[in-house]
């Protein structure tokens, strides 16, 4: 399956060793993961995508975004193919204005059933959807149930408002899926829909049957001596529904000095506009 990785920050941060040098960096993890790769980051506010076709750790170009990329959002992803064949357009983070997902899972039978799903993506959006894979279709059907309740050039929308419109898309895939897929050791062919998902002021991420991580704070801050937003919570466990000054998201556990822990299945974790922390339980099936 494919790799996640997800950053929101309240400056601008370099990922160079999260993405290159760090035990189980993404660039090594393309080694089994060798189907494209793609990196989505926020300059003033607006989204950048660069994506490839071809395998991270031998795409020099992979190297220099990963090394000059400073942002406060950042989301990457290592794509091994499940549906849809290798090229640019198949490749993660996709990019509808603002919004960026990244996808890590699979539709069981999602051939079968394609055209169904695609018909209930709003006219306005459906035109965007360019490449022949499940995520990308995932994507749009969760924009298109956010358009029913807020404007998608706002990006300042609640993540309980995004919650229920993902829910309401779950609904609708599983009932073509079925139920998505608990086993802690999944085959790859069953249903998963794990994702990250920004605006790049806010940013979520669900664990939809394949392993997700997260991270808000350090066992100690290299730069706690120079940088003006150091507080405590930078070195302490994070409390729901308070700020914080970083979430990272990440398929694998990276080395190094964030503290990490496991998500459970049916759990999103967030940080919105606010950067408020925020945890849901998805009322989403699992067989």
């Amino acid at each position: 399956m494919c790799r996640l990785f997800g950053f929101k920050s309240v400056i601008n941060s370099q990922v160079h060793s999260s993405l290159i040098h760090a035990e189980n960096a993404l660039v090594e993890q393309s080694i089994k993961h060798p189907d494209g790769w793609g990196v989505a980051y926020y300059l003033e506010d607006v989204p950048h995508v660069i994506k490839s076709m071809d395998k991270a750790i031998d795409d020099h170009i992979f190297e220099r975004v990963s090394g000059v990329v400073s942002s406060k959002t950042v989301v990457a992803h290592i794509r091994k193919a499940t549906h849809g064949e290798k090229t640019i357009l198949n490749s993660h983070p996709f990019q509808y204005g603002r919004w960026i997902f990244a996808h890590n899972g699979n539709l069981k039978n999602f051939d079968s059933y394609r055209q169904n799903l695609l018909d209930k993506i709003d006219p306005e959006l459906r035109r965007f959807v360019l490449g022949t894979t499940d995520s990308e279709i995932i994507f749009f059907l969760i924009l298109s149930y956010i358009k029913d309740i807020h404007p998608l050039h706002i990006p300042n929308i609640k993540v309980s408002a995004i919650k229920a419109a993902i829910e309401s898309a779950f609904q609708l895939i599983t009932s073509f899926s079925g139920p998505l897929c608990k086993d802690p050791h999944p085959k790859p062919t069953e249903n998963h829909l794990t994702f990250i998902l920004t605006t790049g002021t806010m940013m979520l991420g669900f664990n939809g049957g394949q392993k997700l991580h997260y991270s808000t704070y350090k066992t100690k801050c290299s730069e706690r001596e120079s940088c003006p937003f150091f507080a405590p919570v930078c070195e302490a466990k994070a409390s729901f529904d308070e700020p914080i000054n970083h979430l990272i998201f990440s398929s694998e556990k990276l080395a190094g000095e964030n503290i990490w822990t496991e998500m459970d299945k049916g759990e999103l974790i967030a940080i919105d506009h606010e950067l408020k922390f925020l945890n849901f339980q998805l009322n989403v099936e699992f067989d």
